[in-house]
């Protein structure tokens, strides 16, 4: 008996997704790929000046190096990639379904990606994400970006430890979500409500942020799932959200999660300089004034964040 077609092409596309392999390149993206015990590495090619400053991620790893001259780098990359001297072939992480990675924290926080295809983007999203606590960040398996070597070197190692899915149907998991109790709110410049004003009373409860792309913003199917439309406060422009600065506009104020407090422990540098400079261009593109107080998304009140500094 004949195979029905989507029986084929859902075999098909296992098959590929398990033979599917991803170069990682730069030295920050390499060496936390080599350090993580989840990350299945299969190839990784270094000259000898980057395998001396890699050494202790290369030891840690057990694997054995290829050593290339540096003059004509032999790892299959994009001629524009900065790669440093460094690229590592491996398999994508599989962080495991949305209800493993969204429940159990004390009051989780999700940040959700709508047709976000901007690996540079998606990348500086999971750097203040890991930074401010995030539980998850999600996106779709078609149209957003994949794990690429571009999206793990603007990540600069969160891509190792802030998870990461990739998920069939948005709306179908914002419903999931919404199942397990999250409060879903979709970033729109157009809204009348602000995020102060829809998580208000409700700081306990978790919270789920959905991101449009820079342009279109959010589509309607998404704006009819989510429980509610938000802007970011003090925002009398109706210019729609821009990627990825109101990422880290909308989450400031939240304490560093424990990922990057052992980061920053293990000797990296997880600052949020980074994240404040996109919120400051964000707010000059739209005409603020002056700095606003961090709005509450996230809703775990802490102190302010101290100066990182760069480990000795």
């Amino acid at each position: 008996m004949k195979k029905p077609r989507w029986v084929v092409e859902k075999e098909q596309a296992k098959k590929a997704a398990a033979a599917e392999t991803v170069w990682l390149f730069g030295l920050h993206a390499v060496r936390d790929a080599l350090m993580n015990p989840r990350r299945e590495r299969l190839r990784l090619i270094v000259p000898r000046n980057a395998a001396d400053k890699l050494a202790d991620a290369i030891a840690t790893s057990g694997m054995t190096p290829e050593e290339a001259d540096p003059r004509r780098f032999s790892a299959p990359l994009d001629p524009g990639s900065v790669h440093q001297g460094a690229a590592l072939e491996v398999k994508p992480l599989n962080w495991g379904s949305l209800a493993d990675v969204c429940i159990g924290a004390e009051t989780p926080r999700v940040v959700l990606l709508d047709r976000v295809t901007d690996p540079h983007n998606v990348g500086a999203i999971l750097r203040s994400a890991e930074v401010f606590g995030a539980s998850a960040v999600i996106g779709t398996r078609h149209h957003s970006a994949p794990e690429t070597g571009a999206l793990a070197k603007t990540a600069s190692g969160a891509l190792e430890r802030q998870p990461y899915l990739r998920v069939r149907n948005l709306s179908e998991a914002i419903e999931e979500l919404q199942g397990m109790g999250y409060l879903v709110l979709g970033l729109d410049g157009e809204a009348e409500g602000t995020i102060e004003a829809a998580v208000d009373g409700q700081r306990d409860r978790p919270v789920a942020l959905v991101l449009g792309a820079e342009g279109p913003g959010l589509r309607e199917k998404t704006k009819e799932t989510v429980d509610r439309l938000v802007r970011i406060a003090d925002r009398d422009s109706p210019l729609r959200p821009r990627m990825p600065g109101d990422a880290a506009v909308a989450r400031p104020g939240v304490p560093h999660s424990r990922r990057a407090r052992r980061a920053r422990r293990d000797g990296r540098e997880l600052c949020n300089n980074d994240h404040m400079a996109e919120r400051s261009a964000s707010q000059a593109r739209l005409g603020a004034s002056q700095t606003r107080g961090p709005p509450p998304f996230l809703l775990r009140p802490a102190p302010e964040p101290k100066q990182c500094r760069s480990a000795a």
